[in-house]
């Protein structure tokens, strides 16, 4: 598993820091085209979370080539994922974006 954090920021003396999924060839290093890739947006099942999360998945659209996305909340906020559940995820979709945070 590759675990890449897609955030948009500036590293030392101000350029601009690169994602994974703005190249094709990067897209072929980390084995997954976020463009076209299966996709789930894993939720922690929290209070607006699913809206929060399809204002995501609405955004992620515009750059997706009709590729669907599903999403998937765990069971409960305040415990972890079952492991049968990541398990189930890792098989099924090369691109998981994950949204626990508070």
């Amino acid at each position: 598993m590759r675990i890449v954090n897609p955030v948009f920021a500036t590293v030392a003396g101000g350029t601009p820091a690169t994602v994974a999924s703005e190249s094709p060839a990067a897209s072929q290093e980390s084995g997954a085209d976020w463009r076209t890739a299966p996709m789930l947006i894993f939720g922690n099942n929290k209070p607006n979370a699913k809206e929060l999360l399809q204002g995501i998945a609405d955004k992620l659209s515009e750059i997706r080539s009709g590729a669907p996305i599903d999403y998937m909340f765990k069971p409960s906020p305040s415990q972890g994922a079952p492991a049968a559940m990541l398990d189930g995820i890792a098989a099924k979709y090369k691109v998981a974006l994950l949204a626990l945070g508070d």
